[in-house]
């Protein structure tokens, strides 16, 4: 749910957005794009709708995703796409919360998702994941396979198993069957590292997720690094980023953990980083099916390289000599080691022996001075008799290639940052919506979309609906109530109003809220100030999600099947709530949490509809 923000940015700011991340011979280039197969849980940052809520749904149309991959091929034709679920609808597993226990509902699923991208986004997809850093199932693998190939889908690969390097690479050696129908092994934050058996498998070895770092100067060292070494040490030909770009609120876990930053669409602020530079000198002079050379790729002072070639008489020489502590990622530890100063000389043989001079790119990571050099053209090199040699410092990069290609855009500068609007109203009334949800509000339980009530006379004609009926087959701890979020964290005073809508008319119940302090994978734990209102006529206020912490109760007189305008106050420590325009409570005393978003949501995994959304901080 790392694109959330990306979607309602205005023109020219999101394709320049797009444009760094996927045009080629622009920016970051990108071979290959992998993304959330949604399953209406939460999968880090928020949930990502499924095409498929309910067993006799189908719907191609929500989220962002299909929006992501068509903006990505319409840049890069040759874009490799992966798909990987985190979380499943309920109706998978009919009531227990595992996909494999009726492997032929869960592969029919999966591979509904790759026909519907063809079918309705033209889409091909390349790869095809098996559930993200959880078990897998050789069964559910094998009829998979067997489903892809039955609907005419032989050319979609099968990676596996987006967790660690065991037991999978065991597995397929044991399994000859599974060997035959498993394409690349994908591993996890490997640390550059593999394991014996994964290389005695045969098989493309791949980090199928790594970085996940704070995307400054450290977090670039962290990617170049890994972007080398991932090869030099583990075989690993494929690296991917989690994540693409940092579209999501930053107070959310992993904050900024993207190639760059997009997470202002109402100001149209964004911030090309480092990594997208240092993913450049890899990627805008490789393509996917290039070769690596099979060359020890440790440097004699610390750092390494890699080369490949197209086999058509291209090369491309990669050098990095990040230091340790300017190095980290965010994980697994990193051992220590030492990289100096160094002079380099590489000798080039059978074919490139002709190759008369190589043109050079460069960056240089600025951590004591504070101001980095990023992917600037230098002078090229000349190569005689077969060799050529280069002073090497410390936390650099090189790119040194036959190609001619390489270019750094500039783009104008974007708008200087704004923080979230502190007047902000939405009214849903919209016929026909790009996307699925509103903008700006981020599920955190539970999935919020635009709704058209048929049989409403006008007024809440267009709505926003949660629409997840039973609890996912979930990848975190998605809590047991429904929540969106929305705004500033840092807003303290706020008055929010909203029209509510209880379907469930025996135990159904909804709440608006404020400062609320948490969301994404920690959300079971989300504090603030919750004002509940029941199908029952009673009505609550609690400092947290959960409904644990009372600091007020009593009756509203409220019913289900009937709109109801709410309204709470949070002035400093005092917070105060409306029914309908009088008051209901008031003085309630607030101690913490001290600011956060604003937010929506249910009781429980219920229908029910929210209009005319206001909120002034």
């Amino acid at each position: 749910a790392t694109s959330r923000l990306l979607v309602n940015y205005q023109e020219p700011y999101r394709s320049q957005i797009l444009d760094y991340l996927f045009k080629p011979n622009f920016g970051a280039s990108l071979h290959i794009l992998k993304v959330e197969i949604g399953g209406d849980g939460q999968s880090t940052d928020g949930t990502e709708p499924s095409h498929m809520h309910y067993e006799n749904d189908e719907n191609y149309f929500r989220g962002y995703e299909w929006w992501l991959m068509k903006e990505a091929k319409k840049r890069n034709p040759q874009i490799k796409l992966i798909g990987l679920p985190w979380t499943f609808p309920a109706w998978i597993g009919k009531g227990e919360n595992w996909p494999y226990d009726y492997p032929d509902v869960t592969a029919y699923y999966v591979v509904s998702w790759i026909l519907g991208a063809k079918q309705y986004h033209d889409l091909d997809i390349d790869y095809i994941g098996i559930w993200n850093e959880r078990a897998f199932s050789s069964k559910y693998i094998k009829l998979l396979r067997y489903t892809l190939d039955k609907h005419g889908l032989q050319q979609v690969r099968i990676i596996a198993s987006d967790r660690l390097w065991e037991p999978i690479s065991f597995v397929l050696l044991i399994d000859s069957e599974l060997h035959g129908v498993v394409d690349v092994i994908g591993a996890h934050y490997p640390g550059t590292k593999t394991v014996p058996n994964a290389l005695l498998t045969k098989k493309k070895l791949w980090s199928s997720e790594d970085y996940s770092t704070f995307n400054d100067e450290v977090g670039a060292g962290c990617w170049a690094r890994i972007l080398n070494q991932n090869y030099v040490n583990g075989n690993m030909t494929s690296t991917i980023a989690w994540n693409l770009v940092a579209s999501y609120y930053e107070e959310l876990p992993f904050g900024r953990c993207g190639l760059m930053t997009a997470q202002e669409p109402w100001s149209g602020h964004y911030k090309v980083e480092a990594p997208i530079w240092i993913t450049a000198h890899t990627t805008q002079f490789t393509q996917p099916g290039w070769s690596y050379l099979q060359v020890d790729g440790h440097l004699e002072g610390g750092g390494s390289f890699v080369a490949l070639t197209d086999g058509l008489g291209n090369l491309t020489i990669i050098i990095e000599t990040m230091t340790h502590n300017h190095s980290q990622c965010i994980r697994p530890p990193l051992p220590h080691f030492s990289v100096t100063p160094q002079r380099a000389t590489f000798y080039l043989k059978g074919s490139f022996y002709m190759v008369e001079t190589l043109q050079v790119w460069h960056s240089r990571l600025g951590f004591e001075s504070g101001n980095s050099s990023l992917f600037q053209q230098l002078h090229p090199v000349k190569v005689w008799k077969g060799s050529f040699s280069l002073d090497l410092n410390v936390d650099e990069v090189y790119t040194l290639t036959t190609l001619k290609a390489g270019q750094k855009c500039g783009c104008p500068e974007p708008p200087p940052p704004q923080p979230f609007p502190s007047n902000y109203k939405d009214d849903f009334n919209i016929r026909n919506p790009t996307f699925s949800e509103a903008p700006n509000f981020a599920d955190q339980t539970g999935v919020f979309e635009y709704f058209i009530n048929a049989s409403d006379p006008g007024d809440h004609a267009f709505t926003l609906r949660q629409v997840v009926v039973q609890r996912p087959i979930t990848w975190a701890s998605d809590a047991d109530q429904t929540i969106s979020i929305i705004g500033n964290f840092q807003w303290v005073n706020m008055t929010l109003t909203c029209d509510i809508y209880i379907e469930n008319q025996h135990d159904g119940g909804v709440f608006i809220a404020g400062r609320v302090d948490n969301g994404g994978i920690y959300v079971r734990r989300t504090k603030g100030v919750f004002f509940w209102v029941f199908a029952d006529g009673t009505y609550r206020v609690t400092g947290d999600l959960a409904g644990e912490e009372i600091l007020m109760k009593g009756l509203s007189g409220v019913r289900g099947n009937a709109w109801h305008t709410l309204t709470l106050n949070i002035q400093g420590t005092s917070a105060s709530g409306l029914l309908n325009g009088y008051p209901l409570w008031e003085n309630v005393t607030i101690s913490k949490p001290s600011n956060g978003w604003a937010a929506i949501g249910t009781r429980s995994f219920e229908f029910a509809q929210f209009d005319n959304f206001h909120v002034e901080a």
